[in-house]
C-alpha cells in the first residue's frame, strides 16, 4: 500500500498516527496532487489529500474512510470498537475534531488569498467554531485519562491530529492556557512515537 499525502495536512497525519499505532508497513508519498490538484484525480476525484493506493490498484479517499478500513485490516491495537454506542460516541469525537480542522483549514486557506480578496469575516467565523469546538472536547475530555474508555481509541488520534494543526497552524491560540486537561492530553499523545514523529511540518 501507498499514503499519498503531506507533512502538514491534520487528515494526513491522522491516518499515518492510525498506521503507526496497528503497526501497518505503507510507504508513504509526499503528494499534493500539484497547484491545482489534478495530480490526484486518477486516484481521488475530489483531489484531496490523504488517498490510500491498495495492492489491487485500487484507492480509499477521506481520512475517516481510510481510517476505518486500517482498523479493520489488522486485529491488533483496535481503535474502533464494533458497532453499538460505544462505536458512535467515539465516531463522534472524530465528527467533532474533523469538523473543527475544517474550519481551521477554512481559515488557513482564506487568509493566504491575495490581498483584498481573503474575507476577514469568513476568518473570524471559522475561528468562533474552533473556539466553540475546543471548549466542547475540554468539556467531554474532563479529567479522563483517555477520551472513550480506558485505552487509546480513534477518538484520541482524532483530537491529537487537531491540536496538534493548531499549536502549528495558530501560534496566536492560547489553548493550552484556556483548556489545560486538553494540553496535558496532547502531552501524553506526543509521547507516544505515533504521534511524534508525525508531527506537522512544512
Amino acid at each position: 500500500m501507498k499514503l499519498l499525502g503531506s507533512l502538514s495536512s491534520p487528515y494526513v497525519r491522522k491516518t499515518r498516527i492510525v498506521l503507526a499505532e496497528k503497526k501497518i508497513d505503507c510507504e508513504f508519498v509526499i503528494d499534493n496532487g500539484g497547484p491545482d490538484g489534478s495530480g490526484l484525480a486518477p486516484h481521488n476525484p475530489l483531489c484531496r489529500i490523504p488517498v490510500l493506493l491498495l495492492d489491487d490498484g485500487s484507492s480509499l479517499f477521506d481520512s475517516r474512510v481510510i481510517v476505518e478500513y486500517l482498523d479493520n485490516l489488522a486485529p491488533n491495537n483496535r481503535l474502533l470498537p464494533p458497532p453499538g454506542r460505544e462505536r458512535t460516541l467515539i465516531r463522534r469525537w472524530e465528527a467533532l475534531c474533523d469538523g473543527t480542522l475544517d474550519a481551521a483549514v477554512a481559515a488557513v486557506m482564506e487568509s493566504r488569498r491575495p490581498e483584498g480578496e481573503s474575507s476577514a469575516s469568513w476568518i473570524e467565523r471559522q475561528r468562533k467554531v474552533i473556539d466553540f469546538s475546543l471548549a466542547a472536547c475540554a468539556r467531554d475530555l474532563g479529567e479522563q485519562a483517555w477520551c472513550h474508555g480506558t485505552a487509546i481509541t480513534l477518538a484520541d488520534v482524532a483530537l491529537g491530529s487537531l491540536l496538534g494543526y493548531l499549536s502549528f497552524r495558530f501560534p496566536d491560540l492560547d489553548w493550552r492556557s484556556q483548556y489545560p486537561n486538553l494540553a496535558k492530553h496532547y502531552d501524553k499523545l506526543m509521547q507516544r512515537p505515533s504521534f511524534a514523529e508525525t508531527a506537522p511540518t512544512g
